[in-house]
């Protein structure tokens, strides 16, 4: 293993049990992590295989010589800057446990807000079944849903082949392969191509929306792909594009959900009453209160009646 010129002192080669790495984790990550307690636990549990409620259940275990080299070179990577997610190689989202390399975006808890909103609407709405993820990634919003929504059909797309590698592994670690079709587009495919016919009923997407200015100053540029960031000059590049191809695309009484910087709601409202004027456009806090999500729901029961709105919900 490499070590750099800024690398801190090794730990003495003496072997530790559970407790001793635990103490000596937290410290080693007080001033890189905010939660160097949960983190030292769960690097603790990836090496020795096992959960986390086992390592705080054992704490007199020694770990072994192979388990002591994989630690420190895991610590080292971790003093270095590296996410977690990306040296455990996998990581949770909505309760499921997804694989993730370095040419996917690290799921996030802000995003599960997408996947509670389709989830109750798709229940209102015992038959619309046909979805459309753009910018899958890892293909944890498809997925997700494919497994809570036995009977749903989804397309996920992305313009990354790499990305649709890890979404296809992780399609089959849970069962729903056959219902998530997953294919290399930028946005939408078009309709000769789309594994799904359209109009679908429900479109989600969580594409790049950091404006490029913004880029240099945040820690997360330095590690995950920049393709699944860089939202353009103010952050709305793709989103524009996207809004543009939904017409048709979008059943009548359809929805679209929309992840989006908690600075750009009033900007991405405009943006999306103006593709669906007689649309009610909402702009959803996740659980921090950060307005995150942009809900575009149509209504084919009162077309052109239908008032205009726009909403931001507290």
């Amino acid at each position: 293993m490499a070590v750099s010129n800024n690398h801190t002192q090794p730990l003495p080669h003496g072997l530790k049990t559970i407790a001793q790495w635990l103490a000596e984790l937290r410290g080693r990550l007080e001033n890189t992590s905010d939660t160097p307690s949960l983190d030292a636990q769960v690097l603790l549990a990836h090496v020795l295989g096992k959960n986390r409620s086992w390592v705080m259940a054992h704490p007199e275990v020694t770990l072994n010589h192979a388990q002591d080299e994989a630690l420190r070179e895991a610590l080292w990577r971790l003093e270095q800057g590296q996410p977690l997610p990306y040296i455990l190689g996998h990581w949770e989202f909505y309760g499921l446990d997804f694989n993730l390399t370095p040419a996917v975006l690290i799921p996030r808890p802000e995003t599960e807000l997408l996947v509670e909103q389709a989830l109750a609407w798709l229940r209102a709405h015992p038959h619309h079944r046909r979805l459309a993820d753009v910018g899958t990634g890892c293909g944890c919003i498809a997925i997700a849903l494919a497994v809570h929504i036995p009977d749903l059909q989804v397309l996920a797309s992305d313009i990354s082949t790499s990305a649709l590698q890890v979404a296809e592994v992780n399609a089959r670690k849970h069962g729903v392969a056959e219902r998530v079709h997953l294919i290399q587009s930028d946005l939408l495919p078009p309709p000769q191509s789309s594994p799904l016919p359209y109009p679908v009923d429900l479109i989600l997407a969580n594409l790049p929306y950091i404006p490029t200015p913004r880029l240099p100053s945040l820690k997360v540029s330095r590690w995950e792909p920049l393709i699944a960031l860089d939202g353009g000059p103010d952050g709305a590049e793709k989103i524009r594009r996207l809004l543009q191809m939904l017409p048709g695309k979008l059943a009548p009484d359809g929805l679209l959900l929309m992840e989006i910087d908690s600075t750009q709601g009033e900007m991405m409202s405009h943006l999306a009453q103006a593709t669906f004027p007689q649309a009610r456009v909402q702009v959803l806090p996740d659980l921090a209160g950060q307005k995150r999500c942009l809900r575009v729901e149509l209504d084919a029961s009162t077309g052109s009646r239908k008032k205009s709105t726009i909403s931001f919900s507290a």
